[in-house]
C-alpha cells in the first residue's frame, strides 16, 4: 500500500454534501482506504475568477492502485457526481479531485503529473494537506509548511 493524496473541490451546487459523497465514494473503491480527511476551507477561485467561491479539502488515502489507475479511479468519481469538463478552464464544476501526491514519488508523463504541477503555488490545497500531515515534503519544492508560509507572506 502506498499513501497518498487527494485534493477535493467544489463550487456548484451543495458544495460539502458533494465533497463528503466524494469521500464516500473513495471509502468504497477497491484498493482504496481513507486514512486521513482534512477539514474544508470556502475559497477564493483561482484563474478563472468570476464564478463563485470554492470549498476544497484533501484526504490522505492507502492505496494498492497504480498512479494511473487511481487518476483513473478520481476520474470515475467525478463522472458519477456530474462533473463534466464543458466551459472554461478552471471554470465553475460541481467536482474537482485532484491527485496531489504520492508517497514522495515523482511522475511526469503525459495526462499524469505528480506532484501536482501547481501544487506549490495554492494555498487551498497546501493548507489541507498541512493539516493532514505537517511534515508532509513536496518532492522538489519543499515541506508544504514551507511552502504555505512562503505563500501566506508573500504579496
Amino acid at each position: 500500500m502506498t499513501r497518498a493524496y487527494v485534493g477535493l473541490g467544489s463550487n456548484l451546487g451543495d458544495r460539502e454534501a458533494t465533497l463528503n459523497h466524494a469521500i464516500e465514494l473513495l471509502g468504497e473503491c477497491e484498493g482504496i482506504e481513507l486514512a486521513a480527511v482534512s477539514s474544508f476551507r470556502d475559497t477564493d477561485p483561482v484563474g478563472y475568477l468570476d464564478q463563485p467561491r470554492f470549498l476544497n479539502g484533501a484526504v490522505a488515502i492507502e492505496t494498492a492502485l497504480a498512479p494511473a489507475e487511481l487518476l483513473a479511479t478520481l476520474l470515475e468519481v467525478e463522472r458519477v457526481l456530474g462533473r463534466t469538463r464543458e466551459g472554461p478552464r478552471y471554470g465553475p464544476r460541481t467536482v474537482d479531485l485532484d491527485l496531489l501526491l504520492i508517497d514522495g514519488v515523482m511522475i511526469d508523463e503525459l495526462g499524469l503529473t505528480v506532484p501536482h504541477p501547481r501544487l506549490h503555488e495554492r494555498e487551498f490545497a497546501l493548507a489541507p494537506l498541512a493539516e493532514l500531515d505537517p511534515e508532509l515534503v513536496v518532492p522538489g519544492q519543499g515541506p508544504v509548511t514551507q511552502l504555505l508560509l512562503r505563500l501566506e507572506s508573500s504579496p
